[in-house]
């Protein structure tokens, strides 16, 4: 492993680096989560540094807006190569920040180039409509148009992907951006600038500010900013939701998940505990799309509860670069206290805990942000665990008569992001898929993740907005619909 190594992480505004306009004192220390080595200093950034990107972002429009869709493509034909080219240092990068192992790393980046790939479609993805002959002598065409300047919000647990589910849609069709990388992960951003520096687009029309909540604040409140993308917790999508619907702006914001998994007697009990135990420990727990409760269907609960705990007692814990490990650290110990917070109130709330992550310990790592794969059993939708969020290695099990009332335990959440089900019973997926409120729905898969091609997005308290992210509807978003009536006399 090579260790990455910047100083002092600077922004990208108007074609150039330049180091955010906060004083000494507003500079964070990024340190690797498995190591507790500094990987270099972050600032957290102010509006200054905003409106320095949103003006260079204003100033390439106009002649971004008019390069030909074709010829913008092919910048995402060049990013993907270079991605390509550069693969390895970016799976390096990403594990050195983030914590998780090298093979999760290549799951990052690989959707991430997915994406970069699916918008170098944009000629035929942003294909209007026409009919002649509406009306005598009157024909009537559809186009879509850009709209300005778009902000980019992203979360910390995958610092490749996220901001390139909204990027390169963007700007193929002919906006601008600025992102805002998470001031816990800077690094992985940072490498991609440096390839799409070496792309040579026009000054302006990418731009990337660090920092925190003023710089997100800045983009929610700049005038100039016709739209945001957001991946993050619910408390804080809903303030994206609300600020950007008082000033104006289109939004997209992707917030947080309780992802419920229904397990029947009937799956696959081999591939379908190995899978739930990826979902549920993978990344350490830390995405949006991992299984926070497996409900045990029936007789499959006592099973499902030896059998996870089986399963869960094999991971191995420890630096994401090193050979047999399968899962990584917790990004900070901020958020490892927070999580061991929750494990010892399962325990207050009269959980029945069946594996204790608590103690874990790796050799060689003693800085490390480490908590181990913890399973509950018995947990029911009151408790704590049973109802927030934990973003951690922590799964919890319940218990559910049938399908009817498992389907009935997870629709009463008031978070919808994904959403499984383990089964041989053609009958039972299908209900399940048709009856569920997550918008992203698993049939014997753990991880519900759209292709590119695909929408991502969840449902009621996962999501506020409209379109969501990838494809079709990354298109709609970024764009305006624009209708032409016309006849000639």
């Amino acid at each position: 492993m090579q260790k990455y190594y910047v100083e002092k992480v600077r922004n990208y505004i108007g074609g150039a680096w330049c180091l955010s306009s906060s004083s000494e004192a507003e500079w964070n220390e990024v340190v690797n989560p498995a190591t507790g080595d500094a990987l270099g200093k972050v600032p957290m950034g102010n509006a200054a540094d905003v409106d320095a990107a949103v003006a260079a972002a204003s100033k390439a429009f106009p002649s971004w807006r008019e390069t030909p869709a074709p010829v913008r493509a092919r910048y995402m034909f060049d990013l993907r190569n270079l991605m390509e080219k550069n693969y390895d240092e970016l799976l390096s990068i990403c594990t050195q920040e983030h914590g998780k192992t090298v093979e999760e790393s290549r799951g990052d980046v690989r959707r991430g180039i997915d994406n970069v790939e699916t918008a170098a479609g944009i000629p035929s993805l942003m294909l209007g409509d026409t009919l002649e002959q509406v009306a005598a002598g009157i024909d009537c065409a559809s186009y879509r148009q850009p709209l300005g300047v778009f902000g980019i919000i992203a979360p910390y647990n995958f610092p490749s992907m996220v901001p390139l589910w909204f990027l390169p849609y963007a700007i193929a069709t002919g906006n601008t951006v600025v992102v805002k990388p998470s001031e816990q992960v800077p690094f992985s951003q940072y490498r991609i600038f440096e390839l799409l520096h070496e792309l040579k687009l026009p000054p302006g029309v990418v731009n990337m500010v660090h920092g925190g909540r003023d710089v997100v604040n800045g983009i929610l409140e700049h005038r100039d900013v016709k739209g945001v993308s957001f991946v993050g917790s619910s408390p804080v999508a809903q303030h994206v939701a609300a600020r950007c619907g008082a000033t104006g702006k289109r939004f997209q914001a992707l917030g947080g998940a309780k992802n419920y998994t229904l397990v029947m007697d009937d799956c696959d009990w081999e591939k379908s505990v190995a899978n739930i135990a990826d979902s549920a420990f993978g990344c350490a727990g830390q995405r949006c799309l991992a299984t926070a409760i497996a409900v045990g269907v029936g007789p499959a609960y006592a099973k499902l509860a030896e059998q996870i705990v089986a399963r869960a007692s094999r991971i191995t814990v420890g630096e994401g670069h090193q050979a047999g490990v399968t899962m990584g650290p917790l990004i900070s110990a901020t958020h490892k206290e927070r999580v061991l917070a929750y494990i010892e109130l399962g325990i207050k709330e009269g959980a029945k805990l069946l594996l204790d992550g608590r103690g874990c310990k790796v050799d060689g790592y003693p800085r490390g942000h480490f908590v181990g794969p913890t399973v509950f059993g018995d947990v029911t939708p009151l408790m704590t665990i049973g109802r927030e969020e934990i973003f951690g290695p922590v799964l919890c099990l319940s218990k559910s008569p049938d399908l009817e009332s498992a389907l009935a335990m997870a629709n009463a959440h008031p978070l919808a992001n994904a959403a499984s089900i383990y089964t041989s019973n053609g009958a039972a997926a299908r209900r399940f898929t048709h009856e569920i409120g997550a918008a992203m729905v698993g049939v014997n898969i753990g991880v519900a993740a759209p292709m590119a091609y695909f929408t991502f997005g969840g449902s009621k308290g996962s999501f506020f907005g409209d379109l969501k992210a990838h494809g079709k509807d990354s298109v709609g978003f970024y764009t305006q619909s624009k209708t032409a009536i016309q006849r000639w006399w």
